[in-house]
């Protein structure tokens, strides 16, 4: 008895770890997501964009995402303490179209609000709400500057060096990132602007939004070709 009650308990710990293993088909703009997991709302520091997003099933990724996001955001914990970050629209569970996004479809891909500081030179949260389409109606000046808030470039760059680095640890990679060309030279010109350059692939096209408030990461991560 005692035996195969031990069977019993692995197979069901077996299950359980298979059931939070993702599966990504087809692309980013053509694709869907199998076990997709849900990033937590908050940790030590970072939060989502939103707690309707969060009970609306937005915030769904690729476990290897979620994994890499997760780590990226512990080592900046330790790299830049005092430092907060967010993370905005992901996906759904299952993938598939996530208007008015035309990817998003397969759990590869996350946007996260630019890290700001405030008139005090603290890091804060941009705002996020109903009222500004969740951060998306924001518009950053020539300055780089909104209201009281001015996009904290040393912590962008340190955020997508982290993700990088997490993401090639657990053996994937980052494909792409979108921010507004005209914005990119200011990451460039941090201490990471080096590791940036040799190691991330940046759109240099202006997308069909601006991706000023905020910047879409791809990540490179194995799919099945087939996703119908």
């Amino acid at each position: 008895m005692k035996f195969l009650l031990a069977v019993v308990l692995v197979a069901l710990s077996f299950y359980a770890q298979a059931a939070d293993i993702s599966t990504c088909y087809g692309t980013t703009a053509n694709g869907r997501l199998q076990n997709g997991v849900q990033l937590p709302s908050e940790g030590e520091n970072f939060v989502g964009y939103s707690p309707i997003a969060q009970l609306a099933g937005w915030t769904y990724v690729h476990s290897s995402v979620k994994a890499i996001i997760l780590n990226a955001y512990s080592q900046l914990k330790q790299t830049l303490p005092g430092k907060v970050f967010k993370y905005s629209e992901t996906g759904f569970a299952e993938g598939g179209k996530f208007s008015p996004h035309k990817t998003h479809q397969n759990g590869l891909s996350v946007d996260f609000m630019v890290p700001v500081v405030n008139s005090q030179g603290k890091s804060v949260h941009l705002p996020t709400t109903p009222l500004n389409k969740f951060g998306y109606d924001i518009e950053f000046d020539k300055n780089s500057e909104f209201d009281n808030y001015k996009i904290d470039y040393e912590a962008l760059a340190a955020h997508l060096v982290a993700l990088h680095k997490a993401a090639r640890k657990q053996g994937h990679d980052i494909w792409r990132v979108i921010f507004d060309p005209k914005l990119q030279p200011n990451l460039f010109k941090t201490k990471y602007g080096s590791y940036l350059r040799n190691n991330i692939q940046f759109s240099n096209k202006r997308s069909w939004v601006r991706h000023d408030e905020h910047y879409h990461v791809d990540f490179d991560v194995p799919c099945e070709r087939k996703h119908r």
